[in-house]
């Protein structure tokens, strides 16, 4: 009783000075988890229909979230997809079209890698995106922590403003696509844990990035998972990367577990996606024909799906969704304004979707030959419209991986694309 007369006594005599007590307004941001995985098969999923890999944990999230078949990157190599997701943008418009800078004066010999023309373009490259509002950094506007892990090319993780990360970055200590955070999922998931934790126990929102570099090869998954595939696969590396999407599948269920166990889940927007596509060969490393580096549908085509329980009613749509929806959409989420101009749409806003039936991309090579100029370095544009997909290759820069000439396929019925009426429908190719 005598607290809150003292309490009031404060009111009284704060009020008339235009001091008023802090007050919590609406409900809190929403924490938002990222789950990206590399080098998977868009129908390598239980919940996409493949008739043997088991998900199980996935399967789950889908059934719990907003799922979107017919989700795509807009392109199918790892450094740009990834880049694009975490700036909103075309390759083009940030400029990270590879994975890495040309070779430098004499070649890919001797120690190339550590030619000062290659660490010069090398450096340029990383620091490219800083220049552009990026997802982590403006979410730390709003008081969010943010957390890095797995696979991650743009240099040290604070480079992007992530409050604390895994990736140092340093090309002196073999810094490339992620080098300390690509223990993540494969050696351990405590990282992403104690962040957890320490962001609840701050009572900060926060943002993870979980990137790992699964199923994406060496598929090294755990013999116990192998052993379960190795007699229904058509040889023992496709064995071997089955069993690796169902390894990751795995630690997606962990990841969701603490969530559930620390009582975050109601508040905490999880987003899925592929960061590109996959098929496995017989040979050990891959073959990717048709698939990443491609704009073909088993390259750049992903499930998307969203869950934010109370706010967003679980569903399958035909909907398009691309990997550029996902500044918008969290921005939205998080109450921030987004950047001007951004190409991608709210996916939470129905209305938009429904008349969006365009979607756009662009191939390029897996190694810049000017790091300035995305033109030079392109292969292939794509364009989906409605059921229809148009591939435009640029003459005389095509390697065997992307199309000869112009293709259209109908891809409602034709997702192999195996049928090209670019011959048959050439007022649909000149209008697309």
């Amino acid at each position: 009783e005598d607290q809150m007369k003292t309490y009031l006594l404060l009111i009284l005599l704060l009020l008339p000075m235009g001091i008023e007590p802090i007050r919590q307004t609406g409900p809190p941001p929403p924490n938002i988890v990222l789950i990206i995985s590399d080098d998977h098969g868009w129908r390598d999923y239980g919940f996409m229909g493949h008739p043997q890999i088991r998900t199980p944990r996935l399967d789950k999230l889908a059934a719990q979230s907003l799922v979107f078949p017919r989700g795509y990157v807009p392109t199918s190599l790892c450094s740009p997809s990834l880049a694009s997701m975490i700036t909103g943008l075309y390759p083009h418009q940030h400029l990270i079209t590879g994975n890495d800078p040309p070779a430098p004066p004499g070649g890919k010999q001797g120690n190339w890698r550590n030619h000062p023309q290659y660490l010069a373009d090398w450096n340029e490259m990383r620091a490219s995106i800083t220049r552009l509002p990026l997802l982590p950094a403006l979410l730390n506007k709003k008081g969010y922590a943010s957390l890095q892990t797995g696979k991650w090319w743009m240099g040290n993780y604070a480079s992007a403003g992530f409050t604390e990360g895994m990736t140092h970055g340093d090309k002196a200590r073999g810094g490339r696509h992620g080098d300390d955070g690509l223990e993540i999922g494969r050696k351990t998931m405590q990282p992403i844990f104690d962040f957890i934790d320490r962001s609840k126990a701050q009572s900060k929102p926060f943002l993870v990035w979980y990137a790992p570099m699964l199923p994406h090869s060496p598929h090294t998954a755990p013999q116990r998972l192998i052993d379960m595939y190795k007699d229904k696969a058509p040889d023992i590396e496709t064995a071997r990367y089955r069993a690796s999407v169902e390894w990751f599948d795995e630690t997606c269920g962990r990841l969701l577990d603490h969530l559930d166990r620390q009582g975050l889940a109601e508040n905490t927007i999880v987003l899925y996606v592929a960061d590109n596509g996959w098929i496995q060969g017989p040979k050990a490393d891959a073959q990717s024909l048709r698939s990443k580096r491609t704009p073909y549908e088993a390259g750049i085509r992903t499930p998307i799906m969203i869950r934010w329980p109370g706010r967003v009613k679980p569903r399958r749509t035909n909907d398009l969704a691309s990997s550029l929806d996902f500044m918008p959409t969290l921005l939205a989420a998080a109450g921030i304004d987004p950047p001007k101009d951004l190409p991608g749409l709210n996916l939470l806003d129905e209305k938009a979707l429904r008349s969006r039936k365009t979607l756009y991309g662009a191939i390029f090579t897996h190694d810049a030959v000017d790091i300035r100029r995305p033109a030079s370095n392109l292969m292939t544009r794509w364009v989906i419209d409605g059921d229809w997909k148009l591939l435009v290759p640029v003459p005389g820069k095509a390697n065997e991986e992307q199309p000869q000439k112009i293709e259209l396929y109908r891809i409602s019925t034709d997702p192999d694309e195996r049928d090209d009426l670019a011959g048959r429908e050439s007022s649909r190719v000149a209008q697309l």
